[in-house]
């Protein structure tokens, strides 16, 4: 049975440029095509847990927009509970502008807006959200002090966390980290939160052993189409992605995490076997544009399984 799984994130509407490859200083190019669609690191982890059979809930904000008329709706038909979602008169619906290369790597710039509101006051309100959840998932596009307050809850209520520390920044609060059981970094994250190199898997252990100190169980650095990297006491190993032709790289990390938290035992006895789920369904998400559009569902997940 799969578990309940709660995000507290962002909410974007991610507007693609597709674009042969990024511009150089003072260079003007011509995109071929510009995409609208739902997205939002969050919002996109939230659709792959429900999509993979997570009875899913959202601690988030949109502004009193079009935008936020649509993400509601986009969010509401993909079953994930929209209760505690505030809309906001003050800001604007979350923006996402991606560049996206015929490579199929992007780069992505973000507007906050309504993003920048979520807070410990209304985490505190839908605090049930996450006492009764399985585990709550969070990253670095919403306020900190937020992402603190459901943790502190999580922590007191045997909910267990997950953080995404994403975008990347070079510092994480100690007291962030003791309240993590679960770290999912990319590559640059990693190597920026704890100042080691990213070289090898002697560096990647190293890392990992930095985390636990901090109090982290579980430690899974995502390493693109190489796979992921995943570490807990008495146990190493990079786990490898499945080959397949990537079209878009967006919202692939989030599917992966999503994924994860819906399929992931709370004892993590089934850890290996979690991530090899998450990266089937991360591999389906590269092979078509866009985020909401891209996430497969558990059906489709299993078919490639």
């Amino acid at each position: 049975m799969a578990n309940k799984v709660t995000i507290v994130g962002s909410i974007n509407v991610d507007r693609i440029l597709q674009i042969d490859a990024l511009p150089q200083p003072g260079e003007t190019i011509c995109m071929q095509d510009l995409t609208i669609a739902a997205g939002g690191k969050g919002a996109n982890q939230a659709v792959a847990a429900a999509r993979s059979g997570a009875t899913t809930s959202f601690i988030g904000a949109v502004g009193q927009d079009l935008d936020g008329q649509m993400m509601l709706h986009k969010l509401g038909d993909n079953q994930v509970n929209t209760c505690a979602i505030q809309v906001m008169n003050s800001r604007a619906t979350g923006q996402a502008y991606i560049l996206l290369q015929a490579t199929g790597q992007n780069s992505i710039i973000i507007s906050a807006g309504a993003n920048a509101d979520v807070s410990s006051t209304q985490v505190n309100a839908n605090q049930d959200l996450i006492t009764q959840a399985d585990y709550v998932v969070a990253q670095f596009e919403t306020p900190i002090t937020a992402t603190t307050t459901a943790f502190q809850i999580a922590r007191a209520n045997q909910t267990l966390t997950i953080l995404n520390p994403a975008p990347a920044t070079e510092t994480i609060s100690k007291d962030l980290l003791q309240l993590t059981d679960i770290i999912v970094p990319n590559e640059t994250e990693a190597a920026n939160l704890t100042g080691i190199e990213f070289t090898n898997e002697q560096s990647m252990q190293m890392i990992a052993t930095e985390f636990f100190k901090a109090g982290v169980k579980v430690v899974i650095i995502t390493l693109g189409s190489r796979g992921c990297f995943v570490a807990r006491e008495g146990f190493a190993k990079i786990i490898p992605a499945l080959s397949v032709e990537a079209v878009d790289t967006t919202a692939a990390g989030d599917t992966f995490i999503g994924s994860l938290a819906t399929e992931l035992a709370p004892d993590f006895v089934n850890l290996e076997s979690a991530i090899n789920y998450a990266s089937r369904a991360s591999a389906l998400t590269v092979q078509k544009l866009g985020a909401f559009p891209s996430i497969p569902t558990r059906n489709e997940v299993e078919a490639l399984g």
